[in-house]
């Protein structure tokens, strides 16, 4: 049977490959689109950069990233316009369909992208970066009042009396640096540019085509595919003419990677990962050997850690979530009257609401959860916990143990060892006292199947002579 496996296996392999190799044949000449939808993150990142490595691999045509985006991380932007500048393939941004924006991050991918379009209906811009690092830039109004009404006065330079926070100018100017120099690179509009990011200026599809922002404004995919047709491209100091009229369009989704780092990558779930994992550890710890509770909470810990240092976190912010729950478990172990509970979840609160250390759309912690997840905490340590420490402190109600501090009568007299009666069993029994015939005695410990006991009190029943 394993004689006739082998050439199977060879069989299904060399089939494999011919399909990998006609469908890389395929993408030959071909337009290949991509999509973003939704927060630019971590999972962005990954899905184009694979995405392009294989268009670049199969002699792709054009590569078009149709986007409708509110913006997102900055490490994942700059990383997608590090490989769309390093790319051996044209490629176009397309803002579409009607009602889709590129703002933000999309704003700077549009720009550093060889060919700019949109769709009609669709805006551009607000490009002012957002709080990182604890730092919050200056707001849009602030910036207007702040800027010189000279013109030849340094733009960077406040008015007389009005000083901004050097570290704010400085993420500011960094911006402006960087978009201006992927509007130079590609021949756009670097004054508009500086607009956007400073005064988180907007433009529709129309204004944006007149200001020089983008190149084309297109109603459809076919539509767009016409009109760079023949159009010229510099890759890497080279002039490249479009060839795409007759080009058919593959389409490429995210794959199983590209989803699921998408999925643990949202920081409510990576916020939710992280409490599981603590959770089942603790539990483990609590009770050794139940196994369930240590393995998801091993996993769901490691993932959490894996999302973690793709995202801007705030270790503050984590460092307080577990000292929250750290005083919610002592709660449980040493009632203090509320103290270390009601403390611990204020820590477990401020912890969660600052641990994302980024106000870019859609990377924030829902603050439902977070409530959700404090009133869990206190019921798990505070309730559960607690009423489990309580049942180990109470008496033993079986086995050896339950007999010790009960008592037995004693069947016949005896001076060191003899018989006692207890739960209607007879037992034998150490004293070191002499006892009598149906003495009440106490049984004080055990040793091995024998019962150490004492006289309960100095009277004899009434039975004994």
């Amino acid at each position: 049977g394993l004689y006739l496996l082998i050439p199977v296996l060879l069989i299904a392999g060399l089939l494999l490959n011919n399909i990998f190799a006609n469908s890389e044949n395929s993408a030959k000449g071909a337009v290949i689109q991509l999509s973003i939808e939704g927060g630019i993150g971590p999972a962005t990142d990954d899905y184009i950069e694979r995405t392009l490595e294989s268009a670049i691999e199969s002699g792709a045509e054009l590569v078009i990233i149709q986007m409708d985006t509110p913006g997102g991380l900055d490490s994942a932007m700059r990383g997608i316009i590090k490989n769309i500048a390093n790319s051996t393939v044209p490629i176009a941004s397309y803002v579409a369909p009607s009602g889709a924006r590129a703002a933000s991050a999309g704003t700077y991918i549009l720009y550093a992208s060889h060919i700019a379009a949109m769709a009609p209906g669709t805006n551009v811009g607000a490009a002012t970066p957002v709080q990182i690092g604890g730092i919050s830039p200056p707001s849009p109004q602030k910036i207007k009042k702040d800027k010189p009404a000279n013109d030849n006065q340094s733009k960077d330079q406040p008015e007389d009396g009005v000083s901004e926070d050097a570290s704010k100018q400085k993420i500011i100017n960094d911006a402006v640096a960087y978009i201006q120099g992927l509007a130079q690179l590609r021949g756009r509009n670097p004054q508009w540019a500086e607009k956007a990011v400073r005064e988180a200026a907007s433009l529709p599809a129309n204004d944006a085509l007149k200001l020089n922002v983008i190149d084309i404004v297109a109603t459809s995919m076919d539509d767009l595919l016409q009109q760079i047709d023949g159009r010229e491209v510099v890759i890497h100091g080279v002039q490249r003419t479009l060839n795409t009229s007759e080009a058919s369009i593959i389409q490429i989704v995210p794959d199983w990677r590209s989803r699921l780092l998408s999925v643990i990558t949202n920081p409510n779930v990576a916020y939710i990962l992280m409490l599981i994992g603590v959770y089942g550890l603790i539990l483990e710890f609590y009770n050794p050997g139940a196994i369930l509770p240590g393995t998801i909470g091993a996993i769901s810990l490691l993932l959490a850690l894996y999302a973690f240092q793709l995202l801007p976190i705030n270790y503050a912010g984590i460092g307080l979530i577990l000292l929250g729950i750290a005083l919610m478990v002592g709660e449980a172990f040493e009632p203090s009257f509320g103290v270390l509970g009601i403390g611990g979840v204020i820590s477990f609160v401020i912890g969660s609401i600052i641990l994302i250390d980024t106000d870019a759309p859609g990377y924030g912690i829902d603050i439902s959860i977070i409530i959700t997840f404090a009133v869990t905490s206190v019921l798990i340590f505070i309730v559960v916990v607690g009423l489990a420490l309580k049942s180990r402190r109470r008496p033993v109600v079986s086995g050896l143990e339950e007999l010790i501090g009960g008592e037995a009568i004693v069947v016949n007299d005896f001076d060191h060892q003899g018989t006692v009666i207890i739960h209607s069993e007879h037992w034998q029994a150490l004293s070191d006292t002499p006892l009598h015939k149906s003495q009440q005695v106490k049984v004080t410990g055990i040793k091995g199947l024998t019962l150490i006991v004492e006289p309960l009190d100095s009277t004899i029943s009434e039975n004994t002579v």
